[in-house]
């Protein structure tokens, strides 16, 4: 039996592998950052060759720091950014363009003409998602309509489209194999929710052709559908899930009812809803939340900005040197007070869907410190997620009873008993924080039986500390309604501006 099964997360500013054994503990890991692109205002892109040669290079690195040989690893699992748009020339393999990133917003004017034609209703009821730039399917038809020369050569089938996921999977096998998981494929704007296959009319109202797209896949493949050239040597590629889907698998969040929250360039919530989709009345997202013996919904919250707000504190304002040092520079003073920052650099995402919204602060007096406005800064990240799952249990058919939560800024425990304030919940912080890569890992190990079953994998989750809530309500209530009055005055902005 091998010992490992590798897992490669393609993130937002990153990109990782990891291997991890039976227990489900990280045994080693490699990461590399890659250059981030914005050559307009609310333009966002990455360069697709720069994500495989850092992804590729963390392979070769985490299997030297385990001493392992590709003999050691049973299957490779594939989670990923999802909504990033990648688009590619199948003869060479080289991108066409740089891609372009799910933060970007240069498609909100087409999303809006889209909107004012009335044709938002069909299209949440086909592919339980709003208009909105976030998604690949506008992304894509920007790229085609941009360049007269792409979209004849796409319709020839001489193109190949595709989320992160498509990408790793075509370069781990050196041009072999085209296709996507049905996870990620729910976030394109161009899957039937219910068929879980590419729906015709949303193809019509985009001008996608179906020849640029990849074969959509479950999210555990089956043995012998897909492969990974690891040192020279094909391994199994077992399992592909987007990013948000996978930390949900990987917390073991199997039956209905159950939420997680991953704290990472964004916040994402997602809650299982069981083999139905259910369609939100508060603009949540309907997903896919993964594909085994049948399909699996979630609804979902998508804050775009969260640990991406304490970059901005240390890139762009050098209030600290590192990340991490935040948490103490907030802890510094007893409240933010009175300041209240809007990180919506990029939009604003559920349950508001302001593309035009932009970054707000408010509540600034002489008395303002960088450490009233860092410990503003992480309370955000608290009332983001906190407005989503306030719209989730609204449209939930049952009282959530903890969060489990994941994600690098879960270390922040002052971000996390805030949380736990606010929510009026438990927040539940699992001994392995790696839960997005570990989610693949385990549709992958699931796939060659690595591990029996999802029991297994229940089994390993553990819980490292519990945030219980120690705020009153009415005092959480009226935080929460000083917050709604400073996201009201980051709507709109740029749209005002010009």
């Amino acid at each position: 039996m091998s010992r490992f099964v590798l897992a490669l997360d393609q993130g937002t500013t990153s990109s990782r592998s990891i291997l991890f054994d039976h227990a489900g503990r990280v045994v080693a890991t490699a990461q590399r950052e890659f250059p981030q692109h914005f050559p307009r205002s609310g333009w966002v892109e990455h360069d697709a060759d720069d994500i495989w040669a850092t992804q590729a290079a963390t392979i070769a690195e985490v299997m030297e720091r385990a001493r392992a040989e590709p003999a050691d690893v049973a299957a490779v699992g594939i989670t990923n950014q999802r909504e990033t748009t990648v688009l590619w020339e199948r003869s060479s393999g080289r991108p066409v363009a740089r891609a372009i990133v799910w933060q970007d917003r240069r498609t909100a004017d087409l999303c809006e003409r889209l909107k004012a034609e009335g044709h938002e209703p069909e299209v949440a009821r086909r592919t339980g998602l709003v208009l909105d730039p976030y998604f690949s399917g506008t992304k894509l038809a920007w790229l085609l309509d941009a360049d007269p020369a792409l979209r004849a050569r796409a319709e020839r089938g001489e193109l190949a489209f595709g989320t992160i996921d498509s990408w790793l999977a075509w370069k781990l096998s050196h041009g072999a194999q085209h296709l996507t998981d049905a996870s990620n494929a729910s976030r394109t704007l161009l899957l039937n929710i219910e068929t879980g296959d590419w729906d015709d009319a949303m193809l019509a109202l985009l001008r996608i052709p179906r020849a640029v797209l990849p074969r959509v896949v479950p999210s555990r493949l089956a043995r012998g559908e897909a492969f990974a050239l690891v040192g020279g040597r094909e391994v199994p590629l077992g399992g592909i899930a987007g990013d948000q889907q996978a930390a949900l698998f990987g917390q073991a969040c199997f039956a209905p009812g159950m939420a997680k929250n991953t704290y990472g360039t964004g916040c994402f919530l997602l809650m299982n809803t069981g083999s139905e989709p259910q369609t939100s009345q508060n603009r949540l997202l309907t997903t896919i939340a993964w594909h085994l013996d049948e399909r699996q919904y979630a609804l979902e919250g998508a804050v775009f900005v969260g640990g991406a707000v304490v970059q901005w504190l240390r890139d762009g304002l050098g209030f600290v040197e590192q990340a991490a040092d935040v948490e103490a520079l907030a802890a510094s003073v007893p409240d933010s007070g009175g300041v209240y920052l809007v990180p919506a650099f990029t939009g604003l995402g559920s349950p508001h869907w302001d593309a035009y919204a932009r970054g707000t602060m408010v509540g600034l007096s002489r008395g303002t410190t960088r450490a009233h406005i860092a410990r503003a800064a992480l309370e955000a990240i608290a009332f983001q997620s906190a407005e989503v799952l306030l719209a989730m249990q609204r449209d939930s058919r049952q009282p959530l009873v903890e969060l489990r939560v994941d994600g690098g800024a879960t270390r922040n425990d002052l971000l996390m008993q805030f949380q736990a304030d606010l929510l009026g919940v438990p927040v539940v912080r699992p001994r392995v924080t790696e839960t997005t890569a570990l989610g693949a890992a385990y549709l992958a190990g699931l796939a060659v039986g690595y591990w029996r079953s999802t029991d297994d994998v229940a089994r390993n989750w553990q819980v490292d500390r519990r945030f219980e809530p120690a705020l009153p309500r009415d005092a959480a209530a009226a935080r929460l309604r000083q917050w709604e009055r400073a996201v009201e005055r980051s709507r709109g902005w740029q749209r005002v501006e010009g």
